[in-house]
C-alpha cells in the first residue's frame, strides 16, 4: 500500500492535499484496493458549501457503492470529469489522475485535525 507522507488522511479513507486555500480530495490507494474495479463516480456538488463530513459524492464498483465524505469543510470549486470517462483512474493512480474534487477551504484548522500517513498506516492494519 502507498501513503504518501505529504497528504492527510481519513477515518472514511479519503486523501486530501492542500495548496493554499485549496484542497484536493480523492481516495486512498487502500480503499481502492478494497473497493475493487471502480465503475462509476458520481458528484453532483460541484458549487456546493458542505461541511465536514457531508456526502458529496458516491463511488461505484463492481460489487457495491459507498458515499464519499468531505474531510474538510468548504466549497466544492472544481470536479475531476475526467473520471466520467475513465472511472479506473482511481484504481490506477488515486493520488494522481483519480482525484475526485477541488475544495476550498472554509476553516483551514480541520486540516490540521487529520491522521498523518504513520497513524493511517496503523488504521489499515498494512
Amino acid at each position: 500500500m502507498n501513503f504518501p507522507e505529504n497528504l492527510k488522511y481519513t477515518k472514511e479513507h479519503e486523501w486530501v492535499s492542500v495548496d493554499g486555500d485549496i484542497a484536493t480530495v480523492g481516495v486512498t490507494d487502500f480503499a481502492q484496493g478494497e473497493l475493487g474495479d471502480i465503475v462509476f463516480v458520481e458528484i453532483e456538488t460541484e458549487g456546493e458549501s458542505l461541511d465536514q463530513n457531508e456526502v458529496f459524492g458516491t463511488i461505484e464498483a463492481v460489487k457495491t457503492v459507498s458515499d464519499l465524505f468531505m474531510p474538510v469543510s468548504g466549497e466544492i470549486v472544481e470536479v475531476n470529469a475526467d473520471l466520467e470517462d475513465a472511472p479506473e483512474s482511481v484504481n490506477e493512480a488515486p493520488y494522481e489522475a483519480g482525484w475526485m474534487v477541488k475544495i476550498k477551504l472554509s476553516n483551514p484548522e480541520e486540516v490540521d485535525a487529520l491522521m498523518d500517513a504513520t497513524a493511517y498506516n496503523e488504521l489499515t492494519g498494512r
